[in-house]
């Protein structure tokens, strides 16, 4: 928009990957390259990062995007983690960041939903066309 403004539209990417590699989830710092890869490959610009261990296991790595916000947190003990990636505006793209995690982490399977958010939330078919975002900023 010309006058500085922004559209009203986010799109909220939301995934559980679920019978992970094992290895892949206890090493924070692979996560933190795999994460801030797949961030990258999305499209969006970090601006900071936080992180928490938890004993006695356990890791929550949330960084802080221009965009706004992603988030990882795993649960060893199940060979499992969810991560999710909110960005505001149409520039960025879930399914390379999607790409880039289930590339490090090796999941049997994963369950992934993708909220386009607006005045009205609509669940979008992961992969789908980036019109039925725009669509939603009207």
């Amino acid at each position: 928009m010309d006058d500085g403004s922004f559209d009203f539209v986010g799109r909220h990417f939301l995934a559980s990957y679920l019978d992970c590699d094992p290895a892949a989830l206890r090493n924070h710092a692979g996560l933190r390259k795999a994460l801030r890869d797949a961030v990258l490959a999305a499209g969006a610009t970090i601006m900071g990062a936080t992180e928490h261990i938890y004993q006695p296991q356990g890791y929550t790595l949330v960084l802080m995007l221009s965009e706004s916000h992603t988030s990882i947190h795993t649960y060893p003990e199940h060979n499992a983690c969810f991560v999710d990636l909110f960005t505001c505006g149409t520039a960025c793209h879930p399914e390379p960041f999607d790409a880039v995690l289930r590339e490090y982490l090796r999941p049997a399977s994963c369950e992934v939903k993708v909220l386009l958010r607006s005045r009205h939330s609509i669940e979008e078919p992961f992969g789908a066309a980036k019109s039925l975002l725009q669509a939603a900023a009207r």
